[in-house]
């Protein structure tokens, strides 16, 4: 094999892996349990932040290893998904099995190192999106909902493994990103909704780009803004926000807000586009305020 072919073998099998295991998606789940972690923590121990990120990585990959390999079929259908690396037929099912289960394995038995607990999540996140949310995405939109939860765990299973312990300050970084996913894929499944239409999938709410799809994201917003802003009130817990922390979240989120009532005017796909990155940013920020604001408090 020549050098060129040998350089160009390494870079698609990269590629393979950065897209089985959706590897933007993964690091940015990698991000919300690194901030959940800091939240909890009271003294910052390195060791077991490198281990969130290695196990919550291996984790999502696995999630997103399943999942592509039962919707390689539908995948195929789709202009977003076709080039994918089981739908395309560059990888084998066989191949992106052993890589979801051994992905498992690592993502779990990291987990299980830091503390039961956190594997625990660990398990059901993975359970759930793989056996619950891919197989209820061509029956139901109600999938969603199901879906939303294995994607508000990462923020939540950060506190858990830095506390090894489950109560109301993780349960609240759980409810902000568990709204939080409502209006962010309802965002996406209306500008993909053509080609989530071709694979069969109906994410949006009334299950069209309708006036009652952006209401129901509008209340999401909504409610996503007030449980942000619930640890100021001192009912958390540990998990406390300064006034000036609080403000600065609920200006994030009346931004966001204002992406998703220019949905509602304009029914179109860019604005669309707009709100699904201006709640990108709203939760990545939340979360860099949240984390800024304990140490600095």
């Amino acid at each position: 094999m020549s050098k060129q072919a040998s350089l160009s073998a390494k870079n698609s099998v990269l590629s393979d892996f950065k897209e089985i295991t959706k590897m933007r998606l993964s690091l940015s789940v990698v991000f919300s349990s690194m901030a959940g972690y800091l939240l909890g923590a009271d003294t910052v121990d390195f060791s077991i932040l490198f281990l969130l990120a290695l196990g919550g990585y291996f984790m999502v990959g696995a999630s997103n290893a399943f999942n592509q390999i039962i919707e390689k079929d539908l995948d195929a259908l789709m202009s977003r998904t076709k080039n994918r690396p089981v739908a395309s037929g560059r990888m084998s099912v066989n191949v992106a099995f052993a890589i979801a289960c051994l992905f498992t394995v690592l993502g779990i038995g990291i987990l299980y190192v830091i503390n039961e607990k956190t594997a625990m999540f660990g398990a059901i996140s993975i359970f759930l999106y793989t056996s619950v949310y891919t197989p209820l995405k061509t029956k139901t939109p109600l999938a969603v909902f199901v879906g939303a939860i294995p994607g508000a765990i990462p923020f939540m299973l950060g506190w858990v493994a830095a506390t090894n312990h489950f109560g109301i300050e993780p349960g609240t970084l759980f409810a902000i990103q568990f709204f939080w996913q409502f209006p962010h894929f309802w965002a996406i499944g209306w500008f993909l909704f053509d080609d989530y239409k071709k694979g069969g999938f109906f994410m949006l709410p009334t299950g069209n780009q309708d006036k009652g799809t952006a209401k129901q994201i509008i209340m999401y917003v909504i409610w996503t803004i007030l449980i942000s802003i619930v640890p100021v009130f001192g009912f958390t817990g540990a998990l406390q926000l300064s006034v000036v922390a609080a403000v600065i979240v609920f200006a994030l989120g009346l931004g966001m807000l204002h992406f998703a009532v220019q949905l509602y005017k304009k029914m179109n796909v860019l604005a669309a586009k707009h709100l699904m990155l201006a709640s990108v940013l709203y939760i990545t920020l939340l979360q860099i305020v949240y984390v800024v604001d304990k140490f600095i408090r």
